[in-house]
């Protein structure tokens, strides 16, 4: 069901400037290489996690450079000192400030990010990224379209699980653990009016409430198969109201018979080869949108369908940006 932004809204709406689009070559070098930096995110709330090197790996640099371009791949790390510092958590959120730092300076020096994240709560470090990646110290404005079974949007105080795994939204748009949402660097926190939905499938019942209560808007799953209207009107109005966008993948989003291994797989979702196609338009029609990430690939993965399916929906991106690149 989509959400209308409240009439009142409006005139805080049209207070703010508007940002011309970045320059459609941004991400190309001297001599038209795409240049792509694929992040790896390995830090868990409480650990780390081999699934970003995974997603790395298994032939994906080998295809992107056949495709002629330029890929680097960075991992992010803590000090000595700081992971020794506090819990898990505080961890996370140390490790999510060098995240929001690289992505940053990967935006600035023209390479297109593609997050490799161990689990959803590294979003807020990409967008931080994002965020502070601008011509001067002002924060710009991101939106987020969340591809994901579930919202993501308890906090300490309406979770069932208690796993911070289902609070990285409520913890982006100021909600909850202000702490970690600080050292993750985004700062301010993302404007519900900024988020978008799509794919969600499994809401707990207080989350529930507070999604009725927001002004986050979301599209079905049918939409992301078809690719559907509701899709580019919701890209529109994100590109109208932001000055960059970020489209993030939880693994679990897909059709399940590609995430078997995944511990939160939902029945009912679309297949990578769909999603594919849809960042390919994505990424070849909206020139704000700067960045992907994809989350969660399950350890456990017979017969490599999950790789396969990270690997297809990169590739689609990629195909999209290269045509934005080229023709606009």
């Amino acid at each position: 069901m989509t959400r209308l932004v409240p009439l009142v809204a409006l005139p805080l709406l049209l207070l703010q400037a508007p940002t011309p689009a970045p320059a459609p070559g941004r991400y190309r070098d001297a001599q038209g290489h795409l240049r792509l930096a694929l992040v790896e995110q390995p830090f868990l709330p409480n650990g780390t996690s081999p699934g970003p090197a995974t997603m790395a790996g298994g032939g994906l640099q080998d295809a992107l450079r056949a495709r002629g371009a330029i890929v680097k791949v960075e991992t992010i790390g803590l000090t000595a000192d700081e992971d020794t510092e506090y819990g898990g958590w505080k961890r996370l959120g140390l490790a999510l400030g060098h995240f929001a730092d690289v992505v940053a300076r990967n935006e600035r020096e023209g390479y297109f990010t593609v997050g490799l994240l161990a689990t959803c709560p590294s979003m807020p470090g990409l967008v931080a990224g994002l965020q502070h990646s601008g011509p001067t110290r002002d924060a710009v404005r991101v939106g987020m379209l969340w591809l994901d079974a579930h919202p993501d949007f308890n906090t300490p105080e309406t979770t069932r699980s208690g796993s911070l795994g289902g609070m990285p939204v409520a913890v982006a748009t100021g909600r909850c653990l202000t702490r970690l949402r600080l050292d993750a660097k985004l700062d301010p926190p993302l404007a519900d009016r900024y988020v978008v939905m799509g794919g969600i499938r499994l809401v707990d019942p207080l989350e529930q409430e507070a999604l009725d209560d927001s002004l986050i808007e979301q599209i079905g799953v049918a939409d992301l198969r078809a690719g559907s209207p509701a899709v580019k009107a919701q890209m529109d109005r994100l590109s109208r109201l932001t000055d960059r966008i970020y489209v993030h993948v939880d693994m679990d989003v897909l059709d399940e018979r590609e995430v078997m291994g995944h511990g939160n797989k939902v029945p009912g979702g679309p297949p990578s080869a769909q999603l594919a196609d849809l960042f390919e338009a994505i990424f070849r029609d909206y020139p704000k949108a700067s960045a992907i990430g994809f989350a969660t690939i399950p350890q456990r993965d017979e017969g490599g369908l999950s790789l396969a399916a990270v690997h297809r929906m990169i590739e689609g991106a990629v195909r999209g940006l290269a045509a934005r690149q080229m023709t606009r």
